[in-house]
């Protein structure tokens, strides 16, 4: 593990990426930090794993073909261990396999390799948004709806008084159905108000993330509905 490049003086954002291509890494860290922000690189799963666990980050980039640990793997364990920085998931091209698996494990987004900076930026800028604040959702603090009792300020949430672990984007997916209860939001302004981000054709990634929520339930699942080929509701239920 190396920290490369140079630092502004505002440093916006900590990243870390977790890739064995070192070119990459050295590109990046020289391209991000022209936005202020400021790239941790390790080469394998294990020394990622390590400096995730250790540090504090903004956002993990995480690529799925590592040594020692694949990325997977690796995202598995975070999660277990309760760490819930954002992570963005580096997949090769036509991988939709590992895309959902990822999704599922926890991922919060995913990007196709090879892919153009700008395109990378534009997913970081719209995890970091939305992450730290998304003001086009309701302010308010407590939304306690159909079982759910969710505070936006402290960033908890319970079901039927169990405490639910939740990703940052599994957390902000529900905030928006909690905060239109009874209402369908359909998959675009959904996709734009958690994701950060425009739906793309054949994007599942809203399907893994309520699927998610659904099973992290303690009962009644069917609390989140589908809405056939629109979108999703929270049943309108105190």
């Amino acid at each position: 593990m190396h920290l490369q490049g140079f630092k502004k003086d505002t440093v916006v954002a900590d990243i870390l990426l977790i890739d064995d291509d070192v070119d990459l890494g050295s590109m990046l860290t020289e391209f991000l930090a022209k936005d202020g922000m400021q790239l941790t690189t390790a080469q394998d799963g294990e020394s990622g794993l390590k400096i995730a666990t250790e540090g504090k980050f903004d956002l993990i980039l995480l690529d799925i073909m590592l040594p020692k640990i694949d990325g997977l793997q690796l995202l598995k364990k975070l999660r277990e261990r309760q760490i819930q920085t954002n992570v963005l998931m580096l997949t090769a091209r036509g991988d939709d396999v590992d895309r959902v698996v990822g999704l599922e494990l926890g991922a919060d987004d995913y990007l196709a390799k090879p892919f153009y900076p700008r395109e990378l930026l534009a997913r970081i800028k719209a995890l970091l948004r939305r992450s730290r604040s998304n003001q086009t959702l309701p302010v308010d603090e407590k939304l306690v709806f159909s079982g759910f009792s969710m505070d936006t300020v402290a960033a908890e949430v319970s079901c039927d008084e169990k405490p639910l672990e939740l990703t940052p984007t599994e957390f902000d997916i529900l905030r928006c159905l909690l905060a239109h209860h009874g209402q369908l939001v359909t998959k675009e302004s959904l996709s734009n108000l958690a994701l950060g981000r425009a739906l793309g054709p054949f994007d599942r990634s809203l399907d893994v993330h309520i699927s998610n929520i659904r099973k992290k339930l303690p009962n009644r699942p069917e609390r989140i509905q589908t809405v056939r080929g629109r979108g999703y509701r929270v049943e309108d239920r105190a």
